[in-house]
């Protein structure tokens, strides 16, 4: 059985960022994987899931910035990915979010490298 990086990104970084201020942002994200194949997407980030909205957009992002610089190098760094995901997510025309720079990066990085821990084999693992 094949698992889903962006799916496993998601849910392993709405784990890492759940606090106090945003305790249903593992149901969040499970209602925006849910909605995520859907034909038709919310205007704007402020609905009930708009947090975890935005951990399963950089999970996507991030999985595919990942195989594109694949293309280029076999194994690209963490900080290339996660600065490409940010400076694309600058350029989407999106509303912005009632987030700091501070949280919006920490979403942004957690949610990268838990994608990528999803799609990277264990370094600490033996191959069989």
């Amino acid at each position: 059985m094949t698992t889903d990086p962006i799916e496993a990104g998601a849910r392993a970084a709405a784990l890492r960022l759940t606090t106090p201020r945003t305790p249903t942002l593992t149901a969040d994200v499970e209602a925006a994987l849910h909605a995520r194949g859907a034909s038709t997407r919310p205007d704007r980030y402020l609905d009930p899931v708009a947090l975890g909205s935005l951990v399963v957009s950089v999970a996507t992002l991030a999985w595919g910035v990942y195989r594109d610089l694949r293309r280029q190098t076999p194994e690209p760094g963490r900080e290339v990915v996660t600065r490409t995901v940010r400076i694309r997510l600058e350029r989407a025309d999106t509303p912005p979010l009632p987030l700091t720079a501070e949280e919006r990066d920490r979403i942004i990085e957690v949610t990268v490298a838990e994608t990528l821990d999803a799609t990277l084999p264990e370094e600490d693992e033996p191959e069989p």
